[in-house]
């Protein structure tokens, strides 16, 4: 049964990065496209082309003027394909994109002149096809330059960054570390090493985290996104650990020099200056992520908008039922195990935590998870906000700041996920949610299994479909009051 469902699991992430793939890929091409046909355009404005010798087959009227923007767009995108300029690939510098992009912007122009020359079905100027390159070149450059300089900025923020786990505290090891530290812009953050064995420097380092052995578990607890091999090992353990971490979608990389022959013919990619050879991929779906987080930002903004008179009502009850803050704010979890501030109008007593313990004993649920009915902690206002859920609206604010998505796994609270099994922390790969697959098919289920596997599956099955059909559930389950 176990190995089914790996197996399962490896098959979704495999579907899942390929359409990771084609979707971010897809975006880029469109965007391409976009400053293709705008730059043809507009260089058939300032060149003020009208009229030509009767001579040619066509004149640059209306008819052949959408021919040649629509050529000249659809060489622009095979050049694009056949270059790679669509491929998701991390590690691509920045040098590099810009100049996959003037050769692409170039070897289109260079084709459509050929193809204009060979059919003679269209005469157009070289100036137009020069204006036209030209300005496909920079559009395609500066597009490429904001995009890599507003997510240089989230990693600089510790937004969106990838964590990194290296094998092997030497010479190598350390090096690659401090190119990491050296250079957060690049998305990496060093989370420590692990040793081969249990003698190799690890007395009085807080920086070695364990030994081969325990990699792929210490990699899930801390998160970890990529492991690195910075000294040599035995292909067998490479091998068993490369194995362990596809389960968990963990990428695997090594130092070539280290490795010859180990992955024949495999690209080198570079993390920065650093050469290393990639021998597990996992694409997490950073082009669907990024919609979702549109999604997030516009719904959310509307809500807020629509929602003000109501919220300043709900305060101004929560303020005068009892003696307390009006919003009650908790440390939570968020994804990657980054803590932030969670919102909500309080609804309990102001002491509600301290009291807690000596509550333990009532509680109805299995597992980790506490909740108990008729809590007598719970203000009188705060039964009936927390029947319709209306005491979540404020994490709408957690939601725009990024530390939260409308749909997701719920927060856990820090003491819940030190609780938390290995396969547990699969929920934590995604940002936490306001509602989730948990609050709309088990809300009353007890069982914290129900509430993992739930939360396991939303995000291995994750889609935009999904969330929207999860928004207009949670609408029904709000009108019906089923909260406690």
């Amino acid at each position: 049964m176990a190995e089914s469902l790996q197996l399962r699991s490896l098959i979704t992430q495999r579907e899942a990065g390929k359409r990771e793939g084609l979707g971010l890929g897809a975006a880029w091409a469109s965007a391409d496209l976009l400053c293709a046909v705008f730059a043809a355009v507009l260089s058939l404005r300032l060149t003020g082309v009208a009229v030509f010798p009767a001579r040619y087959a066509l004149h640059l009227g209306d008819g052949s003027r959408l021919g040649f923007v629509a050529v000249f767009a659809v060489y622009v995108l095979i050049v694009g394909r056949v270059l790679g300029l669509y491929q998701v690939v991390k590690s691509k510098s920045f040098l590099n994109e810009q100049r996959m992009s003037v050769q692409t912007a170039l070897i289109a122009a260079l084709m459509l002149c050929g193809t204009l020359f060979l059919t003679r079905l269209i005469y157009a100027p070289r100036s137009v096809v020069a204006v036209a390159a030209g300005g496909t070149m920079l559009l395609m450059m500066l597009n490429r330059a904001i995009w890599r300089s507003l997510r240089e900025r989230r990693f600089m923020a510790g937004l969106e960054t990838r964590n990194a786990l290296i094998i092997g505290n030497g010479k190598v090891g350390h090096a690659l570390r401090n190119h990491f530290l050296a250079l957060p812009r690049l998305g990496f953050r060093f989370k420590g090493f692990i040793t081969l064995a249990p003698t190799e420097g690890t007395e009085g380092n807080d920086e070695v985290l364990g030994e081969i052995k325990d990699c792929v578990a210490i990699a899930r607890t801390h998160f970890v996104d990529e492991i690195y091999f910075s000294t040599p090992a035995d292909r067998e353990l490479i091998t068993r650990v490369v194995d362990e971490a596809k389960v968990y979608g963990i990428e695997v990389r090594v130092v070539p020099d280290l490795y010859e022959g180990l992955a024949w013919n495999a690209p080198v990619e570079f993390v920065g200056q650093f050469p290393t050879i990639l021998l597990h991929h996992h694409d997490f779906s950073a082009g669907a992520f990024a919609i979702k987080r549109v999604i997030d930002v516009c719904l959310s903004t509307l809500a807020l908008m629509v929602l003000a008179p109501l919220m300043l009502v709900i305060a101004a009850i929560v303020k005068r039922d009892s003696q307390g803050p009006i919003f009650y704010r908790a440390e939570r979890i968020g994804r990657k195990g980054r803590r932030f501030m969670c919102f909500k109008f309080r609804t309990m007593q102001v002491d509600a935590d301290k009291q807690l313990k000596a509550l333990a004993h009532l509680n109805e649920r299995e597992g980790i998870l506490f909740k108990i009915d008729n809590d007598p902690r719970i203000t009188k206002s705060g039964r009936w906000l927390r029947r319709y859920s209306l005491d979540e609206l404020p994490q709408l604010f957690n939601v725009l700041m990024g530390e939260m998505s409308l749909v997701g796994p719920r927060p856990p609270l820090a003491t819940e996920v030190e609780m938390y099994a290995l396969e547990h922390f699969r929920r934590l790969d995604v940002l936490p949610g306001i509602t989730g697959l948990w609050q709309v098919e088990a809300r009353e289920d007890p069982s914290f299994d129900s509430y993992i596997s739930l939360d396991t599956a939303y995000v291995d099955t994750w889609n935009l479909r999904m969330d929207f059909r999860i928004m207009a559930r949670t609408l029904g389950v709000i009108v019906r009051g089923t909260g406690r």
